[in-house]
């Protein structure tokens, strides 16, 4: 469980190791924890804040949540067509969804045995499904599986937050980004929920 004690523990380490970390921890503090239950409702989550801001998905949810108490794949397999379209959820998204459930039903896809699979691994499975990328695999794994060494290093935010906590010039790209924290390890969830935080507290 990635709490607020082993968010200390794991900045303390990257920070001996990062004097620029060690700098910005002073100014912003630590981040707080992000834990989401594993599951179907966790994956329904992200397809719904895939390329929406954080308000929306939330709204978005609600709808869902209050359309469906009980979020699960036979559910959403149940609603009447144009449901979820009414829920916010835009048309791909509801493709993604159903084919999730269908996923699901079908013994294609088990999200119980994630938790047994490596990091890799469990990335690996989330991506052969459709409208997950790697962005959203590595998401489910860092919050859902609690996994302490994850960098998602496509997202845009990172790599904004690494360019300032460095004072470079330039936007790193994801493999740059990813050489970058490659010394965070063991530790790069935590390092991501740091570089979150920085990016949004940190004086411009």
């Amino acid at each position: 469980m990635i709490d607020r004690r082993t968010i200390r523990r794991g900045l303390k380490v990257i920070a001996a190791n990062d004097s620029d970390v060690a700098r910005a921890l002073e100014r912003v503090g630590h981040p707080e924890p992000r834990i989401r239950p594993p599951g179907f409702e966790a994956l329904v989550s992200i397809i719904v804040s895939q390329q929406v801001s954080t308000g929306a998905a939330r709204a978005i949810m609600a709808r869902v949540r209050t359309l469906l108490p009980e979020l699960s794949a036979e559910a959403v397999l149940a609603l009447p067509d144009g449901a979820l379209r009414a829920a916010g959820l835009s048309g791909r998204k509801v493709e993604y969804a159903t084919g999730l459930a269908r996923a699901i039903l079908a013994g294609q896809f088990d999200p119980a045995a994630l938790a047994q699979q490596t990091d890799s691994e469990a990335i690996a499975s989330i991506c052969a499904l459709r409208g997950f990328g790697h962005w959203s695999a590595e998401v489910y794994v860092m919050f859902s599986l609690q996994r302490p060494d994850v960098f998602p290093a496509g997202d845009l935010a990172l790599q904004r937050a690494l360019q300032k906590l460095k004072g470079w010039s330039n936007r790193p790209d994801a493999d740059q980004a990813r050489a970058a924290v490659a010394h965070w390890a063991p530790w790069r969830t935590v390092g991501s929920l740091f570089l979150w935080h920085f990016y949004r507290g940190a004086p411009t």
